[in-house]
């Protein structure tokens, strides 16, 4: 038999003692300690269960030499007497002064570094030679969860000065091992390539370089087995079961197998659906809710989601913590099922307080007038959330956490936390920027988001590029009163050069200045207004084509107009950028009155939706459609009033404002009607998945411009309408937004100018 080598130090250094006085204890008058290099006597003293002046006796020489052997500082203990003095002898263990890894490549070694201080391995602290086995057993563990099984250990321990010493781990990692079969057994209903769709895990494939999903993981499969239960009884294979897994792994350590033995049952129906218990909402309410239904085939998943529907809804109410049961019947001789939904609503609980910490910018009064959940009002679920959503939405804050602990002694009672991460919502801006439209800019802007922490806007800007001279001046109050009606100004001053932007050769002055007002219909409605005046004067140049210069003659080159707009914008959209659910309308429309130079209008509709594929994965559709036109005593509609295409803005691979009709020296002159559909999946960056600010996109382009609904004389649509796809990637920088894109027209008119490589920086998303 082995002895444990501490249990043989305990034995000797207990049968030492007691041959020291065997018969006799006695009062001990002081006590010393010997040995120490370390640790300091205190900590001795502070473990020795003995005093002076007490009586040391045989039983407590024992305990002592338990005591101090159980700190695990020594790994030698001895006591002696010296007249009415106890010496206390001790060697103490070596402390590790540094540990070294090499060979680790696919782990960081501060990761591993980390998973050895669990353990109790880390420098400084007291060297156990058994913790060594500890450590090769954790760096295993490491390795296995990378699928390196084939990983070899090695480690050396060497003497330092004053009783240090120095560990060196030397790791040789090997290959990874990969999934060669996943073989499933039993199956009848179902063939294996559709049941190993629903998996993690696979055998390699051309993206498991990235995804990892050919590497094996206990967790994974553990994930991957309940997905597949999950596919049977959401189809109605109640008694569906897996019988037995095997891992099995080849010798060399290189491939893995994995075998899944399953029985699937047979298929149930339901007979009967019942809801009963206390139902506290109307019945045909909660009726709605209900997924599933007589003669249908038994599924989990519409059973789980009936009851979360259910249980949300009572959660409106108030019922933060209500229950609903589901409570099968299984009927094995019909094969059929008898679902009740029981509804157990609990007590009604009412919000005590609303907390908002880490707003140390933002007025309190801020963040607390987006609140839709009051206080000593009963808890509601989807005003809660709301709330949240609506603090996200405003801009300020880069994270918005919340809980809704329940307060303690009552059970009828929580808070709801807020807790806010604030990002800089103001910018100062001077320098020299580059964009591949406008070339060199020089510009200076300021701008602030969240003004003195009010949550009111200011903009004071100048711009200067070979395209445009800019100034502006705007603010804008979405508080301007407690019911939330907005008030905003703005004043401009613009020069530009069409021809440098792509387009036709006519240059434009611009001065205007305009008043607006926002009023909220409901939580998800609000209407807007506008009133402009506005000056504009354009000029022709030696390159004017020949509708420039004539426009001119017949209509003259200097405008005064006032106008006044209406919107409806419909605004369910989770946050303002990298939305990753919901969606937003908006309807506006603009005219000119009376004593305007020019009788125009101009109508536009834009809808776009966010579908969430997942977590990470967002589905975005998008539809704009804009239509301008004259009436009264304007005859043309005026061509600098035009839309343009092409371009980061609406469809991508084509150069900026250059699609559509075009004057008679063949320059892009812009349509007076102009429709543009995007379809995109975003998903994030690969290997960067934890970085919120960055994503990237693969996305479907078209779109088309038309005068006045007569396309240049042709009677084809299609013929007008381009498409593009490609690849995106968007990143919030402290800097500004910067959008980038490589894309590919795929149907490019003898005119298109194409452009693959697009970007823009510092404009919204």
């Amino acid at each position: 038999m082995k002895i444990n080598p501490v249990f043989r130090v305990l034995v000797w250094s207990f049968l030492a003692v007691k041959s020291v006085w065997a018969a006799d204890s006695f009062i001990v008058d002081d006590i010393q300690v010997r040995g120490l290099q370390r640790i300091s006597a205190g900590t001795v003293y502070n473990y020795l269960p003995v005093s002076i002046g007490e009586n040391f006796t045989e039983e407590k020489q024992a305990a002592a030499i338990r005591a101090l052997f159980n700190t695990g500082f020594f790994k030698d203990i001895s006591l002696e007497k010296q007249g009415n003095t106890l010496v206390v002898i001790v060697e103490e263990r070596p402390s590790v002064a540094k540990i070294s890894i090499e060979g680790n490549k696919d782990i960081k070694k501060d990761d591993l570094n980390e998973a050895l201080k669990k353990i109790g391995l880390t420098e400084g602290k007291v060297y156990n030679k058994q913790i060594l086995d500890k450590v090769e057993q954790e760096m295993r563990r490491q390795y296995f969860s990378h699928g390196k099984y084939g990983m070899k250990i090695k480690t050396e321990v060497s003497e330092l000065s004053r009783n240090r010493v120095g560990i060196r781990i030397e790791i040789s990692e090997g290959k990874v091992a990969k999934i060669k079969q996943i073989n499933i057994v039993g199956n009848q209903a179902f063939p294996n390539s559709v049941l190993r769709k629903e998996f993690e895990l696979s055998t390699t494939n051309f993206l498991s370089f990235y995804s990892k999903d050919d590497q094996y993981s206990k967790q994974k499969l553990s994930a991957d087995l309940e997905k597949l239960r999950s596919y049977y009884l959401d189809r109605g294979y109640i008694n569906f079961s897996i019988e037995s897994t095997q891992v099995d792994i080849t010798a060399d350590k290189k491939e893995i197998y994995i075998t899944i033995n399953v029985k699937e049952g047979d298929i149930y129906k339901l007979e009967k659906v019942k809801l009963t218990g206390e139902l506290i909402v109307p019945p045909e309410e909660l009726v709605k809710l209900v997924k599933v239904g007589p003669g249908e085939i038994f599924s989990r998943k519409n059973a789980t989601e009936t009851s979360k529907a259910i249980s949300d809804r009572l959660g409106n109410e108030g019922y933060t913590f209500a229950n609903v049961n589901m409570v099968p019947e299984i009927n094995e001789s019909q094969k059929s099922v008898a679902m009740t939904f029981f509804v157990d609503p609990g007590k009604r609980v009412y919000v005590r307080r609303i907390n908002v910490k880490g707003n140390t910018k933002t007025r309190d009064e801020v963040i607390r007038r987006e609140m839709r959940q009051m206080e000593s009002s009963w808890a509601a679920g989807n005003k809660i959330e709301r709330s949240k959503s609506r603090l996200d939405r405003l801009g300020f804050f880069e994270e918005v956490g919340l809980e809704t602990p329940q307060v303690v002694g009552a059970a009828d009672q929580i808070d709801v936390n807020y807790t806010v991460k604030e990002k800089a919502s103001g910018n100062l801006q001077a320098g020299v920027g580059y964009s591949q439209v406008q070339g060199i800019i020089f510009n200076a802007n300021i701008s602030q988001d969240n003004i003195f922490g009010t949550g009111k806007r200011v903009d004071l800007g100048f711009n200067n590029s070979s395209i445009m001279t800019r100034y502006n001046l705007g603010f804008n109050d979405p508080y301007y009163t407690l019911d939330g009606i907005s008030l905003g100004y703005n004043l401009g001053y613009a020069t530009r050069n069409a021809y440098a932007a792509n387009l036709a050769s006519y240059n434009t002055t611009i001065a205007n200045g305009s008043m607006n007002f926002g009023i909220p219909l409901n939580e998800f409605n609000r209407l807007g207004f506008d009133l402009e005046a506005k000056h504009t004067q354009i000029s022709s140049t030696s390159l004017s084509s020949t509708q420039i210069i004539n426009y001119i003659k017949e209509n003259g080159s200097t405008f005064n107009t006032f106008s006044t707009s209406a919107g409806w914008t419909h605004d369910t959209l989770d946050r303002p950028t990298f939305s990753h659910k919901g969606g937003q309308q908006r309807i506006s429309g603009l005219i000119t009155v009376p004593g305007s130079d020019l009788d125009l209008f101009k109508i536009s509709y834009k809808h776009q939706h966010f579908f969430p594929i997942s977590n990470d994965f967002t589905f975005r559709l998008l539809g704009e459609v804009s239509h301008g036109g004259n009436y009264g005593k304007t005859s043309v509609y005026p061509f600098f009033e035009n839309y343009y295409a092409g371009g980061t803005g609406d469809v991508r691979g084509f150069m900026q404002n250059t699609m559509g009709p075009r004057d008679s020296y063949n320059r892009p002159f812009g349509g007076s009607t102009k429709a543009v559909g995007k379809a995109e999946l975003f998903f994030p960056v690969p290997l960067l998945s934890d970085l919120k600010s960055v994503r990237v996109g693969a996305f479907l382009d078209g779109g088309s411009l038309a005068n006045n609904f007569n396309l240049s004389g042709s009677n084809s649509l299609d013929h007008f309408f381009r498409y593009s796809a490609g690849l995106s990637g968007e990143w919030l920088s402290p800097f500004g937004a910067l959008a980038v894109s490589i894309a590919h027209p795929l149907n490019p008119q003898p005119n298109d100018l194409t452009q693959a490589f697009q970007f823009t920086f510092g404009s919204g998303f």
